[in-house]
């Protein structure tokens, strides 16, 4: 079976690695087979099969797209440990992860250390301790612990062992800020897992005026057939976002002709749209800064994506992009989804779909959030992989171009 036709059978994702300062420390890509595709992919040759595609991901994407510039850990499979397909990338911008499903022979630990010694970063991935794999314990950097197979005594005594050796401990699957903390407490290195998207605490406290001014401006900002009269009046009230907005339409990156004093010129070179999202854009990243910046790349990216997917779902784009970027207020306000939407005047269509996640909208933020998470147990028929991935990798590329923009 060709690379093309593999690619149609498995889809791209990513998760973010946070180190304990909460900054972006890498992205995990994901690769996973479709097995309701009828591609002849199965148990016996998917191992081949998801380390061709991932050859080939890199040859014709440019996982770079995907990684604006971080760092990415890949699963190195049995085909790329044996040699049988070689590594279609260098060791300084990925870290190689040993499946935690390989059966470890001798031969696959001198592969390991071989890899080691090319400079590579090594993650042994969902990781048990036994005395069998000490041989590749001493050759990894990093290693990855699922906190969900592991009970609160086991955690702690593999971490009491692994801290013996020259390692780095990563957390696998940190739902909550508890065991985010917990797991810092311990002596985690990195943390893996969408405990970021969730409210810290929720308390019955009213929101602070100019939090509540903040997100009646994004509010307003995503109202369908908003005027150029409208957006301006809306930025000049806001010193900080005009300033920013200025000082990015004025940047290399725009490369406009003249010097940009207003509003009204912008829309001129850029159009209304184009003004709209960056002051989106740049009104979103003012909100809460002590939060992890992936927060915001996050919205950007179930925003673009959600858009761009949205008649798929039979839903507005326009809508759609909003539902992105409302998606994780409750986690930028530390409020419940539901008492944040209350007062504001979205239609009552995009707050359920919110809330609940209930009608078209909310099958389309449940298919985004599943997406995120390596899954495509919600995908509808009409949609497939090969516009899931290119609707992935446009969204990423264009979130990614979007915050470099407005630093």
């Amino acid at each position: 079976m060709s690379p093309d036709n593999l690619a149609n059978s498995i889809f791209l994702a990513r998760q973010p690695i946070f180190d304990n300062n909460l900054s972006l420390f890498a992205y995990e890509l994901l690769f996973r087979y479709d097995q309701t595709n009828e591609s002849g992919v199965d148990d016996f040759n998917g191992d081949r099969a998801t380390s061709q595609v991932i050859n080939h991901a890199f040859l014709e994407f440019g996982i770079e797209r995907v990684l604006g510039g971080k760092l990415g850990f890949i699963n190195l499979t049995r085909s790329f440990l044996t040699g049988e397909i070689p590594l279609p990338f260098d060791h300084e911008n990925v870290v190689l992860e040993v499946l935690e499903d390989i059966e470890i022979t001798d031969d696959i630990v001198e592969s390991v250390k071989s890899f080691a010694e090319q400079g590579y970063t090594i993650a042994l991935d969902d990781f048990i301790y036994h005395e069998d794999l000490k041989p590749l314990v001493n050759v990894a950097n990093i290693i990855k612990i699922d906190l969900l197979a592991l009970s609160e005594k086991e955690l702690v005594e593999h971490v009491k062992i692994l801290k013996q050796f020259n390692v780095k401990l990563l957390a696998e699957k940190v739902a909550t800020e508890a065991q985010f903390k917990q797991c810092k407490q311990l002596g985690f290195d990195y943390y893996q897992g969408y405990f970021f998207c969730k409210p810290t605490i929720i308390d019955d406290k009213p929101l602070p005026e100019n939090k509540m001014a903040s997100l009646r401006l994004l509010t307003e900002l995503q109202r369908p057939g908003i005027t150029i009269e409208e957006v301006e009046d809306l930025v000049k009230h806001d010193v900080s976002l005009s300033f920013k907005l200025m000082r990015c339409l004025n940047s290399a990156a725009f490369s406009l002709p003249n010097r940009i004093e207003s509003l009204r010129r912008a829309v001129i070179y850029l159009g209304l749209d184009a003004i709209k999202s960056w002051a989106t854009i740049i009104a979103f990243s003012n909100i809460n800064t002590s939060l992890p910046s992936e927060l915001l790349t996050t919205a950007l990216v179930r925003a673009k994506m959600a858009e761009l997917i949205a008649p798929t779902f039979n839903c507005d784009p326009e809508t759609a992009f909003t539902l992105g970027l409302f998606s994780v207020t409750d986690a930028l306000f530390n409020k419940s989804m539901t008492e944040l939407l209350s007062p504001l005047p979205l239609s009552d269509t995009l707050k359920l779909a919110l809330q609940n996640a209930e009608g078209p909208l909310g099958k389309l933020l449940m298919f985004i959030r599943t997406h995120e998470r390596g899954s495509l147990t919600v995908m509808p028929s009409s949609l497939s992989i090969p516009e899931i991935n290119q609707a992935f990798l446009s969204a990423t590329e264009w979130a990614n171009h979007s915050l470099e923009t407005i630093k």
